[in-house]
């Protein structure tokens, strides 16, 4: 959080050290409102506007595109438009109050405000605000203090309660039953396009409320590029094929990579695949919650430059992932921060050679307050796909 503490606040709000114990077997939307509320009070501030739909959802059960949902220390209301008037009501179900505006959300913004007592310092989410959203809070919004902010809502987010971890848990599981429907139907002659269209299939198939993020589907050459777009490409004998994808499930989101081989694998081939998985293994089986992510990316990072791959590997180890499919913490060379209990992170160690194609394997682990649990089960050992 950016904004400075304020020493002269009179106000009060619960501890965040007192919430879970507080709020326990509660709705956890309340819990989490009192842990907003606690930052809030404890820097100076009086409220906060939210305007992150990912936030939004987490601290209100609001899944709509188009809300902005305000936290004073006492209250919490969502202002949404009328296409979502039934959604809203059903969705935030007492967790907030809802307001539905027919024109502009600001206007209704602007009516919101005055009236909740003693408001005028508030905090707004600097990454999630566009410039010409700032400029209607400095020109409709002027008489109240604005401070920019960052990571209050996204810090509680990093620890995943039970009943997230049930959603992630059925992402994961939605993910792996799609994938394991679409290795049989992969083969060469099947173009990039092709191979993603039969795998985003299975994953609506399988229960699938969306895709997280645009499924990459890699081969030959072209497996060399990390976050490669699907292509007219046609899979061929001795192609290395990265395939990474998620499912969503009660809005929580799963990251998945598998690395495969059509037809039969090189020496070369072999000897590289088995460097990432070991990679994969160790930075699992190492993750501990306080470590940092720095510490966590080394452990693979280690472990393939042991083994003559580390100037191939020039991305970060993971990240975490929830509501979104990238969100805090993260596991990177230059990541300070520890990595929380209850976290839950991808680790996807990986290859890139120009020219010859990349070999990438992601799992998602949750880092346990006893050790790390891996919740991918697809199996890892190199798969060799038909040919024709």
């Amino acid at each position: 959080m950016t904004a400075k503490k304020d020493a002269t606040a009179a106000r009060s709000a619960p501890r965040a050290g007192d919430v879970a114990e507080s709020a326990a077997g509660s709705d956890p939307r309340i819990a989490r409102l009192t842990s907003v509320r606690a930052e809030l009070a404890a820097n100076g501030l009086d409220a906060i506007l939210v305007s992150s739909p990912a936030n939004i959802r987490y601290l209100s059960g609001f899944s709509g595109s188009s809300a902005l949902l305000v936290v004073s220390l006492d209250r919490a209301v969502l202002i949404t438009d009328f296409r979502y008037r039934t959604q809203a009501r059903a969705e935030v179900d007492g967790a907030a109050e809802v307001e539905i505006e027919g024109t502009s959300l600001w206007t209704r913004l602007w009516a919101v405000v005055p009236r909740l007592p003693g408001v005028s310092r508030l905090a707004f989410e600097s990454p999630h605000l566009r410039h010409v959203d700032y400029q209607r809070l400095m020109d409709g919004g002027s008489r109240w203090q604005w401070r920019p902010t960052t990571g209050i809502v996204e810090a509680l987010r990093q620890r995943k309660d039970p009943g997230e971890l049930v959603q992630i848990r059925r992402a994961v599981a939605i993910a792996e039953q799609a994938l394991e429907a679409t290795v049989p139907e992969i083969r060469s002659g099947l173009t990039e396009l092709e191979v993603g269209g039969i795998l985003e299939r299975s994953l609506r198939e399988c229960g699938s409320e969306a895709f997280p993020f645009e499924t990459i589907v890699a081969s030959g050459e072209r497996s060399a590029l990390p976050h490669a777009h699907c292509s007219a490409r046609k899979l061929r004998p001795g192609d290395l094929l990265i395939v990474d994808f998620g499912a969503t499930a009660g809005g929580y989101c799963s990251d998945i990579t598998r690395t495969f081989v059509v037809g039969a694998a090189s020496a070369e081939q072999r000897e590289a695949y088995e460097a990432v998985r070991e990679a994969n293994a160790t930075a699992a089986a190492g993750l501990r919650a306080g470590m940092r992510g720095r510490e966590a990316d080394a452990l693979a990072r280690d472990h393939l430059e042991r083994c003559g791959f580390g100037a191939e590997f020039g991305h970060s180890l993971g990240h975490g992932i929830g509501l979104e499919v990238h969100e805090a913490p993260r596991l990177a060379m230059t990541a300070e921060a520890p990595l929380p209990p209850g976290s839950v992170v991808t680790v996807e160690p990986g290859i890139y050679r120009e020219g010859w194609g990349g070999i990438r394997i992601e799992d998602d682990v949750l880092v346990g307050p006893e050790g790390p649990v891996v919740l991918t089960s697809f199996p890892r050992e190199l798969v060799e796909l038909r040919v024709g």
